[in-house]
C-alpha cells in the first residue's frame, strides 16, 4: 500500500524542486524492489502567508487528501504527514516518471489548436502579444476534480498542476486551500453554471456525511484544520448540493491564477 510506504519506508533526498516556491525535495521511499518517489514538502521551509495565518501548508496537503478519498473524487495522491531531514512536513506519492514530461489537462495554445472537445476558458495574449486561449479537457475526471476544487476552495488551481495518468486525473499543490473565506482561484472555468452531474453530487453528499459532527473525517482534520476552516467546508457542500450547479468566478477575486500554467 501506498500510504503504508510513505509513513514507514526509508527516506533519502534525491534533489530540491528549483521551481517550488517552498523548497519541496523530491524523495526516494522505501528501499530495494518497493520504492516509490515522493515530495517532501517541509514545514520549515514554507512561506508565511497573510490569508491562511493558521495552521501549516503540509496540514493543508494531507487535508485535501482525506477530503479526496473520503469522497471518493480519487484525485488527490496519498499523501501523509511525516518527519523528514527537514523537520515534519507532507509527503505526498509522486505520480508519473520525474524523467518524463507529464500529459497536463489544460493547455496555452493559439486560437483553433486546442485538442477536439476542450474547453476554452479565455482568451489572451502572450509575451509577444500574439493571441492565444486556455484550454483544459472536458474528461469526466477533470470535472471531478473541478468539483473538489469547488469543495476545497482551493485558490491556486494552476494548468500545471493537473496531470492526466492511466488511471484517471490526479491534482496536486492543494496548500492553499481550504480557507473560510470565499477565494476559488482555478483554470477550470468551463463548466461555469452547468448542473453538476449525479456521480459529483454523490462525491459531494458522501464527503457531508462524513464531516457529522461523530464522522470519521471531522475527527482527521481536527488536527489539520481550525474549527472555522471545517465548519466552512461543511457550508460549500451544502452549498453545492443546494445550488446543483458548477460555481461562477467571484466577482471580487482574481478567477485566474498567476501564473495560469
Amino acid at each position: 500500500m501506498p500510504l503504508d510506504l510513505l509513513s514507514g519506508g526509508d527516506l533519502r533526498p534525491l534533489g530540491r524542486l528549483v521551481q517550488s516556491s517552498n523548497n519541496a525535495v523530491l524523495m526516494e521511499v522505501g528501499s530495494g524492489a518497493d520504492r516509490v518517489l515522493a515530495i517532501h514538502k517541509p514545514i520549515a521551509f514554507e512561506r508565511p502567508l497573510w490569508d491562511y495565518p493558521d495552521g501549516h501548508l503540509a496540514h493543508r496537503e494531507r487535508a485535501a487528501y482525506l477530503i479526496s478519498e473520503a469522497g471518493d473524487f480519487a484525485t488527490v495522491p496519498p499523501t501523509v504527514l511525516r518527519d523528514g531531514p527537514w523537520g515534519p512536513g507532507s509527503l505526498q506519492l509522486w505520480i508519473g516518471d520525474p524523467a518524463e514530461e507529464v500529459d497536463l489537462a489544460v493547455t496555452v495554445c493559439a486560437p483553433g489548436e486546442a485538442p477536439e472537445g476542450w474547453l476554452v476558458v479565455l482568451t489572451a495574449e502572450d509575451e509577444d502579444g500574439e493571441e492565444v486561449v486556455l484550454a483544459h479537457s472536458s474528461d469526466s475526471g477533470v470535472r471531478t476534480a473541478a468539483v473538489l476544487d469547488a469543495v476545497l476552495n482551493n485558490s491556486d488551481r494552476k494548468g500545471g498542476h493537473l496531470a492526466v495518468v492511466a488511471d484517471g486525473v490526479r491534482g496536486f499543490d492543494h496548500g492553499v486551500s481550504l480557507g473560510v473565506e470565499p477565494k476559488l482561484r482555478t483554470v477550470l472555468w468551463g463548466w461555469t453554471d452547468e448542473p453538476l452531474i449525479e456521480a459529483d453530487l454523490d462525491r459531494v453528499r458522501h464527503t457531508l456525511a462524513a464531516l457529522d459532527d461523530d464522522g470519521p473525517l471531522r475527527a482527521d482534520l481536527a488536527d489539520l484544520l481550525t474549527a472555522a476552516e471545517i465548519d466552512a467546508l461543511r457550508r460549500r457542500c451544502r452549498r453545492l448540493l443546494s445550488v446543483g450547479r458548477h460555481p461562477r468566478p467571484a466577482p471580487d477575486w482574481p478567477a485566474i491564477p498567476w501564473p495560469a500554467m
